[in-house]
């Protein structure tokens, strides 16, 4: 197969390079029955675009398209990356970045997939397989030193074409108990990208973990927003969303209309970022920079946070990575606070995908008017939430002044430079031998053992002139008995509280 041409801002898909080969025909079914394949051959160096569109001309008469792929694998020196390329495909409507011809993308998690009409292999669409010229994309992630060879084929089979079923979304809102504490996942995988439960399961799971609402973020698709048909209810509200899986870091666009497809097709550095960002709020929903510091390819995030609606500092179990992003984000929180500017809340989601990985560990705990999509997102943004590692742990975060006033989590306690205040954290479920922590601009400024009996109330008084605001951590044990200084793996933690008049 020979190379097209290799673009640059390439006007076909506004990507930042991208590599388009020689077009594959098929010829017209003489009697509309029937299938016709072509099989496709290559190789890519080291280096190449991080997109490779094969362009297929599709005949009218089209009842289903398969597109089965494999690549080499070769061994390769210690230290260095190996092949990894993934997949997807467009339409005949095209592939501009952002454009209306996205079928679907399942990354390196499937070897191939079907799309017809009536149905389409979980990651893609369902819909009319229409004349004109679809594009299969590869996505060469890493390559390896002695390049990558892949194999495409590609099967048409004519028919009559079948009837589209109609999407069935979740509801936007479900009981709930009025304004109340509500538990979430907001980040989380299923068989519609790389997961390997099914959503019924993953459904399940939360029940079981005692969430109260789940979002589904597939890998750079919307599939999954229309296969949660019969798996909400009263109990449990779903929201839609994705994980915008960029090559220099992933977004979850959480809670937006069902519907909604986000294009990752371009790195930092193509200055395209804040357009999606954009659209992510215009379909209702927030942006919120995933795992910021994990050490896999492409999941570290390059693009700053000036866009964000708040940040996920706790991915899955705790790590190191995990304190990292916390330590980024207090810093943060400190310039904010002196700037006068607006701060970012955190948050925490599992990102399970399969068995062996907990759904709710972490989840994060948000006070909302009612259990209802713009509610719990309205608790997201204004930070009125905490990260908790299960439903085990349970906490209440107020600071109080005189005559009664008082605030809680994501909230400001109006009081002079030098008044006092107490802040109180009541806590029940906490670890055994642990530490609660209270945290300011300034640091650490206070920390005791977590109760005996995993329940009770730790109070501290402070000045806004001394602290400008407050937040809690529940920690663990550490590991080596606290020989290096270095705290134990989170429990539970909180959003600030803010004090001061300003």
């Amino acid at each position: 197969m020979d190379r097209r041409s290799l673009l640059k801002a390439s006007a076909a898909t506004g990507a930042a390079s991208a590599l388009t080969l020689s077009t594959v025909t098929f010829a017209q079914a003489a009697d509309g029955r029937g299938e016709q394949s072509r099989r496709v051959t290559g190789e890519l160096p080291t280096g190449a675009p991080d997109f490779v569109y094969l362009p297929i001309e599709v005949p009218s008469g089209v009842r289903e398209i398969h597109v089965a792929y494999s690549y080499d694998r070769p061994t390769v020196p210690a230290g260095t990356q190996g092949n990894a390329c993934d997949i997807g495909v467009f339409d005949e409507r095209g592939t501009e970045l952002g454009g209306r011809g996205f079928r679907g993308w399942s990354g390196g998690a499937r070897t191939e997939f079907t799309i017809s009409a009536e149905d389409a292999t979980p990651g893609y669409l369902p819909g009319p397989v229409g004349a004109g010229t679809w594009h299969v994309v590869l996505g060469p992630y890493t390559v390896a030193p002695q390049g990558l060879r892949y194999e495409v084929t590609i099967t048409l089979r004519h028919g009559p074409r079948g009837r589209t079923p109609r999407p069935v979304y979740p509801p936007q809102r479900a009981r709930g108990r009025g304004r109340a504490w509500y538990r979430g996942d907001s980040h989380l995988h299923t068989v519609h990208s790389d997961g390997k439960r099914t959503p019924r399961e993953v459904a399940t799971a939360a029940r079981a973990a005692g969430l109260d609402f789940i979002t589904t973020t597939e890998h750079n698709t919307h599939s999954a927003h229309a296969a949660w048909d019969g798996l909400w209810g009263d109990d449990l509200l779903i929201l839609t969303g994705e994980e915008v899986t960029t090559r220099n870091g992933h977004v979850l666009a959480l809670g937006v209309d069902p519907g909604t497809f986000v294009d990752w097709r371009y790195r930092a550095r193509d200055n395209a970022f804040g357009r999606f960002a954009r659209k992510i709020r215009q379909a209702d929903g927030l942006v919120v920079p995933a795992h910021p510091h994990a050490s896999c390819v492409g999941c570290n995030w390059k693009f700053g946070f000036n866009e964000a609606d708040a940040v996920e500092v706790w991915n899955g179990p705790f790590t190191l990575e995990d304190d990292v992003s916390i330590a980024e984000w207090d810093n943060a929180l400190v310039a904010a606070v002196r700037g006068g500017r607006p701060w970012l809340p955190a948050m925490g989601n599992s990102d399970a995908h399969r068995e062996g990985q907990t759904v709710g560990l972490p989840q994060t705990v948000v006070l909302a008017d009612d259990l209802s999509r713009p509610a719990v997102l309205a608790g997201i943004r204004a930070g009125r939430s905490w990260i908790a590692e299960s439903a085990a742990i349970d906490l209440a975060f107020t600071a109080l002044g005189g005559r009664g006033r008082h605030a809680g989590i994501g909230g400001r306690l109006p009081a002079a430079r030098d008044e006092r205040v107490t802040v109180r954290l009541e806590i029940s479920g906490a670890p055994a031998k642990g530490t609660v922590r209270f945290l300011t601009d300034q640091g650490q400024l206070f920390a005791t053992a977590t109760p005996a009996s995993g329940s009770g109330t730790v109070e501290w008084q402070t000045t806004p002139s001394y602290a400008a605001y407050v937040r809690a951590e529940v920690r663990h044990a550490p590991a080596d008995g606290g020989t290096s200084g270095v705290p134990g793996p989170m429990a539970a933690m909180t959003n600030p509280i803010f004090l001061g008049d300003h």
